[in-house]
């Protein structure tokens, strides 16, 4: 049986290689062939620095809070209102924080950090295979009812995950699942946009003559998924994977709802609660420096997902269309 294996996965990447050194020599040979570059008018030079500066705006929305974060952890309570918020106080206790983050109320934010890496792993996981499975067969096969499931994925698309919550809940209610972490992973297993990304990338970066030269060489269905297509697909897999996992990471409504036990909170919800009781007198006080610093490590397993998975995006870019 180990023999089989391995002589399908060696049959399987020499069929890709060989595909992929056509397609490099085809491109390669396209590109000798290309005319100078085009210079661009002076309408479309003003154009492009416009359109920079423009991206440069966005960057900076989006880079300024989080450097605000960054320089708000290293301070002391007291620090964040004395200081300015975009520099360093005199006295840095980032480390200090950290330790007071992962010890405060008897370490509830290392439970929620598990709980968010739970999740985040088997509902993201899931639902990317399970969008690969279909996306696969959704572009490659053609049986009865192909076109209505595109149209219902396109429906899902447009529907809003929080108005399906509330019935989801009292769905769950009727059948236990309520305050258990399967009611937050199993619906987030569906994933309709990461399923109509699949469709569109297996349809452009799977030849239909690749899959019929693996089937003229007796490979069945299965063989040819993981052998042929599943390396073709592998960027627009991991792409779909990163959507999911940030969307999971950060979902807040779904366990609000369906949780209630604290314990299995994740850091969405776990660092409102906080948050709620920073500004409650009645309930213990958690310095507005803790939660800072917990929302920033909150951010660290994304960052170091996105720096992980990123270099499997180069992998099958030889991967286009072909002229069948």
């Amino acid at each position: 049986m180990a023999t089989t294996n391995a002589s399908a996965a060696s049959w399987g990447t020499r069929l890709v290689n060989r595909w992929r050194r056509k397609e490099y020599e085809r491109k390669l040979k396209n590109r000798q062939t290309d005319g100078p570059l085009i210079k661009l008018t002076p309408q479309q030079k003003g154009m492009n620095v416009l359109l920079h500066l423009i991206m440069l705006l966005m960057v900076l929305y989006c880079v300024i809070p989080l450097i605000w974060l960054v320089f708000s952890s290293t301070k002391t309570n007291e620090g964040l209102y004395a200081s300015f918020g975009l520099w360093f106080d005199d006295e840095n206790v980032f480390f200090q924080n950290i330790v007071d983050t992962f010890t405060f109320q008897e370490g509830v934010y290392t439970r929620w950090l598990l709980n968010s890496i739970l999740y985040a792993v088997v509902a993201g996981l899931g639902s990317t295979i399970l969008a690969a499975f279909a996306g696969y067969a959704i572009a490659t096969m053609r049986f009865p009812g192909r076109n209505m499931l595109l149209w219902i994925t396109l429906i899902f698309m447009s529907i809003p995950s929080t108005v399906i919550t509330v019935p989801l809940f009292l769905m769950y209610a009727k059948i236990g699942l309520v305050n258990t972490p399967l009611a937050v992973i199993i619906p987030q297993l569906s994933n309709p946009f990461g399923l109509y990304l699949m469709i569109i990338y297996a349809q452009t970066s799977i030849p239909q003559s690749l899959v019929e030269a693996a089937r003229l060489d007796g490979a069945n269905t299965w063989t040819i998924f993981w052998k042929v297509a599943f390396p073709l697909l592998s960027p627009g897999f991991v792409t779909v994977l990163l959507f999911a996992l940030v969307s999971v990471w950060n979902n807040y409504f779904l366990p609000l709802i369906m949780l209630s036990n604290t314990d299995d909170y994740p850091l969405t919800v776990g660092l409102n609660v906080w948050l709620k009781m920073a500004s409650d007198p009645s309930a213990q006080q958690v310095p507005n420096n803790l939660i800072l610093t917990g929302s920033l490590l909150a951010d660290v397993p994304l960052a170091i997902s996105v720096l992980f998975l990123q270099r499997y995006w180069q992998s099958g870019l030889a991967a286009g269309a072909v002229k069948q």
